[in-house]
C-alpha cells in the first residue's frame, strides 16, 4: 500500500484574510486553480445541501511543488465556530519551523493573530533542546512556532516537542 501525506485543510470565515495571513507571515505561495465548488456530488460528499465552497491551496515553505499543502476553505452554508484550546480533542496546531520564534510571533500579532502561551525554551532529554511559542491566525486557528537549538533526537518523531503532545 502507497501512502502519501497530500494536505491540511483549514475551514475560514474569511478566506481572503487567511490566505493573506499565511503568505504574509510564513512565505506560503497560492497554487492555482482557486477553488469554487458547488453541485449534487458535494452536497453527497459533505452531507451538506447546496453547499458551496471556494478554496485556495497553499504551498507550505520548504516543501517545493510536490509537498502538502494548507488548504483554506471558505463554506456557504458555514456553521459558527466552536471554541479551539490547545487541549480540546481532536487537531490541536499546525507547527512550522521558523528562525526566529520571537520575531515571527511578532509578525503574527502584527497581521491580526494573538499569543496563546509564552516563548519557551526547554531541553527535552534524548530529543533536543526547544524554543517554541503557541500563537493563532486571525480567526484563532493555533500554529506552534520552533526552533530547535540541537537537533532533535533522530529516533524522535519530526517536530515533536515532548512526550505530553
Amino acid at each position: 500500500m502507497s501512502v502519501r501525506y497530500t494536505h491540511t485543510n483549514l475551514i475560514a470565515q474569511d478566506r481572503e484574510r487567511l490566505v493573506a495571513f499565511y503568505e504574509t507571515v510564513f512565505g506560503c505561495e497560492r497554487l492555482s486553480p482557486q477553488r469554487d465548488l458547488c453541485g449534487r456530488w458535494l452536497d453527497e460528499a459533505t452531507g451538506i445541501a447546496q453547499a458551496r465552497i471556494r478554496g485556495t491551496h497553499l504551498l507550505l515553505p520548504g516543501h517545493g511543488l510536490s509537498g502538502p499543502t494548507l488548504e483554506i476553505f471558505q463554506y456557504d452554508p458555514a456553521k459558527a465556530r466552536a471554541g479551539t484550546g490547545i487541549n480540546t480533542p481532536g487537531y490541536a496546531h499546525i507547527a512550522f519551523a521558523v528562525d526566529d520564534v520571537a520575531a515571527v510571533a511578532r509578525s503574527v500579532r502584527e497581521h491580526g493573530g494573538r499569543d496563546v502561551g509564552t516563548l519557551t525554551s526547554v531541553e527535552l532529554p534524548s530529543i533536543g533542546s526547544i524554543e517554541f511559542q503557541y500563537v493563532t491566525d486571525p480567526e484563532g486557528n493555533i500554529i506552534e512556532l520552533q526552533k530547535w537549538r540541537t537537533p532533535p533526537n533522530p529516533t524522535a518523531p519530526s517536530g515533536h516537542t515532548s512526550g505530553d503532545e
